[in-house]
């Protein structure tokens, strides 16, 4: 199998076990817990605090440890955190679905940045859009698929089965990434600094470069937003809106969809349009979107009016957002040398996922406090500070990829 193809299976399988845990929690928490918005932020937070807490030291595994070794220990313990979150819903222990939630997206948060600083030394430089666009695809059509399907579990069998999907997910990654060759790990032996410092190193590169400081920026706004969606989406749809999950899950499919059709046209306007442009498109489709969850509520009961524009914002949230990751992935493994790519991947990857737990937490909290329509205020004051960051940073200036270093 060639190194590349291996890859886009791990990729396959990482993205289905996480996306469907990740679609299957708030449905397990709210039908078979009685999870209140509060709690469910919790479970979210929990979820989503493995990209604070290990991207920074995984980052610097990266560029010490052999890549393969490490995409093996780090699914294999994805693998576990599904069978455990199987039988904390059976035995309604709330505490251990919120340990196997993070210990699961531990996993998923090696893999990214594994596959992120591997991919330049599989692939030229002129070919990173396209092979970026195809891994991107792979967790698109998942994306697309699992709110539907652990949607449709929940509602004729039981939450739980979106989990044990996710368990199979994790084999299938943990079989593909046996089969990378030993030789696509690092060959040469990464600089030993001691470990604060080579993760500062990262740190400090990231916040020296005005272009990948743009990006971090305009990512912990977004990511602040979105996970602040996803934590009030279960309340939303299965509340306001009167969907029952099997609709909840379609409407929410419709971001998959969104990552999709982005993934698809990044290779072409990659070649037609500018960087900046790009850029600016994706933050900025995400304040057309937050008004549409605005609007949703008010529109229940008109032939499914809350369904209709619950489904197109979820759609616009996939879209614009992934044609920009796209692009600022390329931009980022162009501008960072070689010897620094795990770490510098490691920082940005904190500021895109760090901040989500925030986002969770502030979710829950204000639509507890201040109501849905509240939270979803929120949401769209932050996605609307996500594009004023392009607008005011060196990227809106961008007309052309950087040399890569």
């Amino acid at each position: 199998m060639k190194p590349f193809t291996a890859l886009l299976g791990v990729a396959a399988g990482t993205h289905t076990a996480d996306q469907l845990a990740l679609a299957t929690l708030p449905l397990t928490a709210t039908l078979m817990l009685g999870a209140g918005p509060d709690t469910l932020g919790l479970l979210v937070a929990a979820q989503s605090a493995a990209w604070l807490l290990v991207s920074l030291p995984a980052g610097a595994w990266v560029d010490r440890l052999p890549r393969r070794r490490l995409l093996i220990v780090a699914l294999s313990l994805g693998l576990a955190a599904s069978i455990a979150a199987v039988i904390a819903a059976a035995t309604g222990i709330t505490f251990l679905l919120g340990v196997a939630a993070f210990a699961g997206a531990s996993g998923t948060v090696v893999f990214v940045l594994t596959s992120v600083s591997l991919l330049p030394s599989l692939v030229p430089a002129d070919g990173l859009p396209r092979s970026n666009a195809r891994l991107e695809l792979v967790r698109a059509v998942v994306s697309l698929a699992a709110p539907f399907i652990a949607g449709l579990l929940a509602q004729h069998l039981s939450p739980t089965w979106g989990y044990a999907l996710a368990a199979f997910g994790a084999a299938l990654a943990l079989a593909c990434a046996l089969a990378l060759p030993k030789g696509a790990a690092p060959t040469g032996a990464a600089s030993r600094p001691s470990f604060v410092q080579a993760i500062r190193a990262g740190a400090e590169f990231v916040l020296r470069h005005e272009l990948l400081r743009g990006i971090s920026l305009c990512a912990i706004c977004w990511n602040f937003a979105f996970f602040a969606l996803l934590a009030i989406w279960a309340p939303l749809a299965l509340g306001p809106l009167h969907l029952d999950p099997v609709h909840m899950g379609l409407a929410q499919s419709a971001y998959g969809a969104g990552l999709i059709l982005g993934a698809l046209i990044a290779p072409v306007s990659s070649r037609q349009l500018p960087p900046f442009a790009t850029l600016i498109f994706g933050p900025g489709v995400s304040v057309i979107a937050a008004l549409f969850f605005l609007m949703a509520p008010s529109s229940y009961g008109s032939a499914g009016g809350g369904f209709v524009l619950a489904a197109i914002g979820h759609f616009l949230v996939g879209f614009g957002p992934m044609l920009w990751l796209i692009c600022q992935t390329t931009v980022r493994q162009l501008v960072t040398p070689a010897p620094l790519m795990g770490r510098v991947n490691a920082t940005v990857q904190t500021a895109i996922y760090g901040v989500r737990p925030l986002g969770a937490l502030a979710g829950g909290l204000v639509a507890a406090q201040a109501g849905l329509q509240g939270a979803l205020i929120l949401i769209a004051v932050a996605f609307a500070l996500s594009t004023l960051v392009i607008v005011l940073s060196p990227l809106a200036r961008l007309r052309v990829m950087p040399a890569a270093a």
